[in-house]
């Protein structure tokens, strides 16, 4: 069949659009910048199209002759989040509808308490022709306001969307999602390695059910094939039902790691707690409250009726965990919960020096002679970040990721995927790579809050009087919002001069490093 995909840059899509070209489908991944898919590795394998969810006109080229569309977008963690949602869904369900799609697949969270499941118990529950795309039922509507979070809220309306839509649709209700780099499995894994000892929420008594990736990926991939008329909502889960204190200590016990002492706080409020979150883990406050909040209630599978259409045994937690922390030691990360850049991200490239104008920015140049070759220097360069650091100044970069934090950013710990090698759009700590040239060009685009836009560009290139060495460039660009942009980079600038001079200065020292002509780098990153 000829599948549609969307979400492909974010951390299921990323997964699920090899796996369907390796069982056998033809593959279309949509994409609001087609830039973001050129470096992975099965972008050869796939059609790229690009458009726009919130763009209804750019949509009808990404149906054409599809058979199967999987709607795996959302904006969790942004402004009006619901509200887009929501909009993105129906433009997805009426693309669909007026290109004559056989099946819709959607992967949603479990439903809120107290609402009807959207979709539950029988096969033409929501059938083709039960009402329109934007038809939510005012009872259970008042009962998901009233009682759940906004996450689920909005989950469980995109369901009913997409299952409303005269397209038959099989909605996946999954909760906690157990893989290398999801956001759920970084904020077990930071939390539990983080905290010998923690004070926590009334949450962690929730029970949950997780699941594997692998057994999420395998039910999206089985839902292509299942019956034309089915259209209804399956709840997905693993093997063990636990709670979030009993999955912190399971995670503890297969890593290695001694029981934890964990005190539930009954006045740690779900807003206190992601907070906390925000602050221990990688995992920004803007994301983390939804996560939090949707902790609150109990995430445990209300039926197994999938196993009647997809059989086949589910990972228990314990597994799911070892698995995970493998890929992990392995460098064998495929996506990360941050490979996703939300519809809120600064779409504009770089502006080049000859082409922009109409208002002020700020530039700081650095370059150097480097005693080593080109291709030395860039293993250095595509190397930074992560467990690699800045080569310069390491508490600023430090400090100025938790002044981030502290205000809801990124923050600088969402490290990198690999350790060596990077792709266009994937998350670097607080940047994101915006334009890779292998060999020649790193550009990453700044994702702090900050009154403007900012960049940070790094080059490689022969010297041309000798080829035994290079010449390093760097440049920093700041495009100031307001009076308070211009303020923010004068406040900045004298810490600039330490620190863009000396990573200068220490990437140009760790590449000849690496041809012996100067002592260990580490030396270096430490000054």
């Amino acid at each position: 069949m000829r599948c549609l995909v969307t979400g492909a840059t974010g951390y299921i899509g990323g997964r699920l659009a090899p796996r369907l070209d390796e069982a056998g489908h033809t593959v279309r991944c949509l994409t609001r910048s087609a830039g973001r898919l050129r470096d992975v590795p099965w972008a050869g394998a796939v059609e790229i199209v690009e458009g726009d969810l919130e763009r209804p006109g750019t949509l009808a080229a990404a149906f054409t002759d599809v058979d199967v569309a999987y709607f795996l977008v959302h904006s969790l963690g942004q402004r009006d989040f619901e509200r887009r949602d929501r909009a993105a869904a129906r433009n997805f369900a009426q693309a669909a509808l007026a290109a004559g799609v056989r099946r819709i697949v959607y992967l949603g969270g479990p439903e809120p308490p107290g609402a009807t499941p959207a979709g539950a118990g029988s096969a033409d529950s929501g059938s083709a022709d039960s009402g329109s795309a934007d038809s939510v039922p005012a009872d259970s509507a008042d009962t998901m306001r009233g009682r759940a979070s906004a996450h689920l809220r909005s989950r469980a309306e995109v369901a009913r969307v997409l299952l409303d839509s005269g397209v038959p649709t099989v909605v996946l209700r999954a909760a906690v999602i157990i893989g290398s780099g999801s956001a759920s499995f970084e904020m077990l894994r930071y939390l539990t390695e983080r905290l010998p000892v923690m004070v926590t929420p009334r949450w962690v008594r929730s029970r949950v059910q997780p699941i594997a990736v692998r057994d999420v990926l395998r039910y999206l991939i089985a839902a292509a094939e299942l019956p034309g008329e089915l259209n209804r909502g399956f709840d997905i889960g693993g093997a063990d039902v636990l709670t979030y204190a009993e999955m912190m200590q399971g995670y503890a016990r297969v890593a290695g790691l001694r029981r934890r002492v964990i005190v539930p706080l009954r006045p740690l409020t779900p807003a206190l707690s992601a907070y906390w979150v925000g602050l221990v883990t990688p995992v920004p406050n803007a994301l983390a409250r939804p996560l939090v909040a949707s902790l609150i209630h109990e995430a445990v599978a209300r039926d197994d009726d999938i196993t009647t259409y997809v059989p086949g045994a589910v990972l228990g937690f314990d597994e799911s965990v070892r698995l995970a922390l493998g890929k992990i030691r392995d460098a064998n990360v495929e996506t990360r919960w941050s490979s996703a850049s939300g519809r809120d991200a600064a779409a504009e490239p770089l502006p080049s020096d000859p082409e922009w104008s109409g208002g002020d920015h700020y530039v700081d140049r650095r370059s150097r002679v480097v005693h080593a070759p080109a291709d030395a220097l860039w293993r250095v360069i595509e190397s930074v970040g992560g467990e690699h650091g800045w080569y310069s100044f390491p508490l600023a970069w430090s400090v100025r990721g938790w002044l981030d934090r502290v205000i809801g950013g990124v923050g600088l710990h969402r490290g990198r995927r690999d350790r060596h090698r990077l792709r266009v759009g994937e998350a670097l700590d607080w940047w994101r790579v915006e334009e890779i040239v292998p060999g020649r060009l790193l550009r990453l685009r700044a994702e702090l809050k900050v009154p403007g836009r900012a960049w940070l560009e790094m080059t490689a290139a022969p010297d041309p009087a000798d080829p035994h060495r290079s010449v390093y460039r760097q440049r920093a660009v700041f495009l100031p919002r307001g009076l308070a942009g211009h303020a923010y980079w004068a406040a900045v600038l004298p810490f600039h001069g330490i620190v863009f001079s000396g990573m200068a200065r220490n990437i140009a020292h760790s590449a000849e490093q690496t041809t012996g002509t100067v002592q260990d780098s580490e030396n270096f990153r430490r000054r």
